[in-house]
């Protein structure tokens, strides 16, 4: 087994410089409603980001799915009102 640390290479796969494991992240899935266009899902995904914790935020505009990522699962207070702070309504 070989191992680049500068590159960060174990065993050609790429491996960020503090290593393997980084801890366990959490992804839930919400339902928001009011979304119709890219400006909207922009408006969302900035206010949901804000939230301490959040790393990463994708909103499937069909379907009002709003995908959030983070190193802990946001309380669901926090998400409804940043939801709401965005100017949309969280139904699930």
């Amino acid at each position: 087994m070989t191992h680049d640390t500068q590159l960060g290479y174990l065993q050609g796969v790429a491996v960020p410089p503090w290593g393997m494991y980084v801890g366990s992240m959490s992804e839930t899935t919400y339902t928001v409603t009011g979304m119709t266009c890219g400006h909207c899902a922009t408006s969302v995904t900035e206010e949901v980001s804000k939230i301490d914790g959040v790393t990463d935020v994708r909103v499937d505009l069909p379907t009002g799915a709003v995908t959030v990522t983070g190193s802990r699962e946001p309380a669901a207070a926090d998400i409804r009102a940043a939801v709401e702070e965005a100017g949309y309504r969280l139904t699930a």
